[in-house]
């Protein structure tokens, strides 16, 4: 098995690197206090390709690959988290449009993500009355003249106020059940297509989640993504590369708590020596270094089967479930370091781990994770021995 990253992956992430601590890391915390979304620095992002980098050249992006993309997401999220889940999401978007969508498709929406144009992409998949049982969503879609029309409520929506494209999922047969939903490309704009609140979130407050409700919205023939029908197979293939992405945002976070922890550690004293020089403190950070260093190659083993074409559910969903679970073990051993500074906001760690608490929440919970882990492995149980 060879761990080494080509000299491309290298650069990619090197040049996500350099940009997250110039222009993320410093106004981190002021996205944070004032809930600003960060709408210059994904047009900043967009201008050096890192909104496309697993995006094919013809539509504006590197064509790196997902090993090249999860390198980004960790390197973006050690500085600023909340720019990090508009980036993450946007990519969903436009690797689902890329997979399912038509050439004018492509065209219009993936160009227009990739270049910076339209801000960002959302997902419009959960609803107030279903989170993980994404089959049980009530919005509707009826066809007709010329078109279609929606009807319901979208709940946790990220970016959904200000992307230039939301895709929607909607019960087109609803006797059908899962085999019933289909999915469709909403502008930003369309009439009946209604913005609510911002969500006052606990971490991620530079990330904009708001409700979004559809009353009579008007969609054209065209906006249908992939086949009718197919809706479900489509948000469970976007969710599947999703974790991926959770994953490699949750290592960031906890790789940056841990660096927030050495610091600190090396330069407070007690009883006349630094931190660093007890035993209790070493273990605390030798065991957060090994556990966020499983979940980096978990990360990454995953990312690369996506990469190659190979099945990666099993692997993302390990890699979702430790990857979040680490990070947040990780800021909650760095916050114990801090002592009494680290539950004050004036140090980086209790943002960290007030950004980390999501991770085992959306995108499948942690509980939906070791469901479909247990699911896979009884699916495979003869090749799994």
């Amino acid at each position: 098995m060879d761990l080494d990253l080509t000299t491309e992956q290298e650069l990619i992430r090197d040049t996500a690197r350099q940009f997250a601590r110039r222009e993320l890391a410093p106004a981190a915390a002021e996205r944070d206090a004032q809930d600003i979304f960060p709408t210059r620095e994904l047009r900043a992002l967009a201008d050096i390709g890192l909104l496309g980098v697993n995006v094919p050249e013809e539509h504006g992006g590197m064509e790196a690959g997902v090993v090249a993309y999860s390198l980004v997401i960790t390197e973006l999220a050690r500085a600023c988290a909340s720019t990090t889940v508009a980036v993450a999401v946007t990519n969903m978007v436009a690797e689902l449009i890329c997979q399912f969508g038509t050439e004018e498709q492509k065209v219009r929406y993936v160009r227009g993500i990739t270049d910076g144009e339209m801000v960002s992409g959302s997902f419009a998949l959960s609803e107030p009355q279903s989170g993980s049982d994404a089959a049980s969503l009530r919005t509707r879609a009826e066809r007709v003249e010329g078109g279609w029309v929606l009807g319901g409520t979208k709940q946790w929506i990220t970016s959904g106020d200000v992307s230039g494209v939301t895709v929607v999922w909607a019960k087109t047969d609803p006797a059908a059940g899962a085999k019933g939903i289909s999915c469709f490309l909403v502008e930003k704009g369309a009439d009946g297509f209604g913005v609510g609140r911002h969500e006052d979130k606990m971490g991620l407050r530079g990330s904009s989640t708001v409700s979004l409700t559809f009353e009579d919205c008007f969609v054209p023939e065209k906006a249908l993504l992939g086949d009718l029908g197919d809706g479900f197979k489509l948000a469970m293939v976007a969710l599947d590369g999703g974790r991926i992405g959770v994953a490699s945002q949750a290592l960031g976070i906890g790789l940056a708590a841990l660096s927030e922890g050495l610091g600190y550690a090396s330069e407070r004293k007690q009883f006349g020596k630094p931190l660093t020089a007890f035993q209790g403190l070493q273990w605390m950070l030798a065991d957060t270094a090994t556990e966020l260093d499983a979940a980096r190659l978990l990360t990454l083993r995953a990312a690369l089967l996506k990469e190659r074409k190979r099945p990666f559910t099993l692997e993302a969903s390990m890699a979702k479930v430790y990857a979040s679970e680490a990070a947040w073990r990780a800021c909650d051993r760095m916050l114990q370091v801090h002592g009494g500074y680290g539950y004050v906001k004036e140090y980086p760690i209790e943002r960290l781990l007030r950004d980390a608490r999501v991770t085992r929440i959306y995108e499948g919970t942690s509980e939906v994770q070791r469901i479909v882990i247990a699911r896979e492995l009884l699916r495979r149980q003869d090749r799994m021995v």
